[in-house]
């Protein structure tokens, strides 16, 4: 039985217990005390009489006069009188009068008062006995009145006390309530924290658990930060914060070979001309802090990503992945007021920075792009002006030529509804823990993968209409295809509050169906898009919905505030796990990242796998899931 209804029963009990027992002792007393009264009614009025009748003449007839009249007015039940040997002479009695009392209640309380009796004087002797006995009904039908007045004041009274109880009860049942949902969320490793309800037991309680979840919050950050100075350590070149060629090449491969939106965008490549000659001019020192805000400006041109993407090729040559850029000749004017502010905090203006850009796109070769972009970098070199910028555009088959048809054709595409992939994620003995469902969109008359319209359907903010369509095809699949699957939430989607009540009451009306998806979030999530998720996971989590977040990095940092939303998995971003088998190093960071999640109960899933050597790897570190080009399941 619960505490709430053990007090209910308590505060029930004393309070029916109370009115028993009121009812009780003033019944008690009540009867008492009317017996008292009746009692010496009995003997003044018998005394009365007999001494009235003590002064008469002793004629029966005269007698018989006066206790008629007597009995006539003074509610009586009986009044004998006897002569000396017991023989009745006179008498006079009435039927017992019952009115309105209840028989229970006459047999309840019946009265126990004894009849008045006096002696009747002739002169010197005695002439006889006088009994009389007074009417009890009009006492049972007082006491009667006076216990419906009580019982009704009692139970105004239990009312009122009951209606006190109810508010005592839910002042403790609320902060009860959650402490429980808090110590819930604990076991389910949800470090939630809540607000101290004023019970002392309760608040030292939630002290204890707020603590609890604070220092493991602590204890998230200090742990990712090492990992991630652990990371930067051994993949950011140690001058300007760059990441090391190997490792820049590793994430643009990654994307060139994923669909996501971020596959498209700008390469910059940027050569500090006469690096050696610069070493002299400037000394050591001041060529380093030359490179290091080489690499500051062109970080600040990447809004979109938590981490830029800057890569030292080598001693002089930087190169940049600007994702979601598509306006070259707007990129091209952002690196050259990059580069002037460069230049102008040398302490000598014959720094020479020529730069290259060009566009990349999903399934681009890497090769190409490099060859192209060493070319284009060549020929920045040659121009005899001060701004050495050239933009190397690619031939390219755009679907729609204006805006306005792009912005049609996605609103005809998503009424029309989308297509889902299915790529199996799988664990170390290759069984699916759920399917990858990217959203496909027909466009131009063909089946169009993310990378070519997510652009466009970011910059049109359709994120919220494109999700509710992809989760709507997704739960017609699960009617007949009943296994999970995993769909990819937008911040914009979550950070909707249209968008999270349509899905909720999309969800709700088909609960079987709902317990089979899995939502990811991206990992580049905003202070604000943190609070939404959690928002939205307190939503869902009931419907049995499980969530995740995809494409970790750089982002792992953020872990800390995510340890209260209830994550299910993470997912790792394919740059960690490329060519995961040839460096220590990277294994050294996936293993990390791992026992961290696992502290939290997150499982960790790898993606953008392409072969089995990666596969093993990643399993053997003790990664929980993978998926990718190299993962197969029959």
């Amino acid at each position: 039985m619960s505490l709430i209804k053990q007090l209910w029963l308590a505060i029930i009990a004393l309070l029916v217990l109370s009115f028993i027992g009121s009812l009780a002792i003033s019944i008690t007393t009540s009867r008492d005390y009317i017996e008292q009264e009746v009692r010496i009614k009995n003997e003044d009025n018998v005394t009365a009489l007999a001494l009235s009748m003590s002064q008469l003449e002793k004629e029966l007839v005269t007698l018989e006069l006066l206790i008629a009249a007597q009995f006539d007015t003074g509610y009586y039940r009986r009044i004998t009188l006897r002569d000396t040997d017991g023989s009745v002479l006179i008498e006079r009695s009435a039927e017992e009068y019952s009115g309105e009392t209840p028989v229970w209640f006459r047999q309840l309380v019946e009265f126990d008062v004894p009849s008045g009796t006096a002696t009747i004087q002739d002169g010197w002797r005695q002439f006889g006995t006088l009994e009389l006995e007074s009417q009890h009904s009009f006492a049972y039908a007082s006491l009667w009145r006076s216990t419906l007045e009580l019982a009704a004041w009692f139970l105004l009274a239990g009312a009122i006390s009951l209606a006190m109880a109810t508010v005592l009860v839910r002042g403790i049942k609320h902060p009860l309530s959650r402490v429980v949902a808090q110590a819930q969320d604990i076991s389910a490793r949800r470090f939630t924290t809540v607000q101290e309800p004023r019970t002392l037991e309760l608040r030292q309680v939630t002290q204890a658990m707020n603590m609890l979840s604070a220092n493991v919050h602590q204890m998230l950050s200090h742990e990712g930060h090492k990992l991630d100075e652990l990371r930067r350590h051994l993949q950011h070149d140690r001058v300007t914060g760059a990441l090391n060629r190997d490792v820049f090449m590793g994430k643009l491969s990654s994307q060139l070979s994923s669909n996501d939106a971020r596959a498209t965008g700008m390469l910059i490549m940027v050569r500090v001309l006469e690096l050696e000659t610069l070493n002299e001019q400037l000394g050591y020192a001041d060529t380093d802090q030359l490179l290091s805000t080489l690499v500051t400006q062109l970080g600040q041109l990447d809004k979109v990503s938590v981490e830029p993407v800057i890569g030292r090729l080598n001693g002089s040559d930087f190169i940049f992945m600007l994702p979601l850029a598509d306006d070259a000749e707007q990129v091209k004017q952002h690196v050259i007021s990059a580069l002037e502010r460069v230049v102008k905090t040398a302490p000598s203006g014959d720094v020479l920075l020529p730069a290259a850009i060009i566009p990349y796109a999903p399934h681009d070769e890497r090769a190409t792009l490099l060859a192209t972009l060493d070319d284009a970098l060549a020929q920045a070199e040659s121009l005899t002006s001060h701004k050495q910028v050239v933009v190397r555009q690619r031939e390219r088959i755009s679907l729609y030529s204006s805006h306005a048809e792009w912005r049609s054709a996605l609103e005809a595409a998503i009424l029309v509804g989308p297509e889902l992939a299915y790529f199996p994620v799988i664990n170390a003995q290759e069984n699916i823990l759920h399917y990858e469902c990217p959203a496909r969109l027909k466009l131009g008359g063909e089946w169009q993968t993310a990378g070519v319209f997510i652009p466009w359907i970011t910059r049109f903010d359709m994120e919220p209409a494109l999700d509710l369509a992809v989760i709507k095809k997704a739960l017609s699949n699960l009617q007949t295809d009943l296994k999970p699957i995993g769909i990819n939430l937008s911040a914009a989607s979550i950070t909707n509050t249209q968008f999270v009540n349509d899905l909720r009451a999309m969800l709700v009306s088909q609960p079987l169906l709902a317990k089979q998806l899995c939502f990811e979030v991206p990992a580049t999530l905003s202070t604000h898009a943190i609070g939404s998720l959690r928002g939205l996971c307190d939503a869902l989590r009931p419907l049995g919905c499980t969530f995740g977040i995809e494409h970790v990095g750089a982002e792992f940092t953020k872990l800390a505030d995510l340890h209260d939303v209830g994550l299910a998995y993470l997912k790792m971003d394919n740059s960690l796990i490329h060519s995961l088998h040839t460096s220590n190093e990277q294994q050294s960071i996936v293993r990390g990242m791992t026992t961290l999640c696992h502290s939290l109960g997150i499982q960790v899933i790898g993606e953008g796998v392409i072969n089995d050597e990666e596969l093993a790897c990643l399993f053997h570190v003790g990664v929980d899931g993978a998926t990718g080009p190299g993962v197969r399941y029959e």
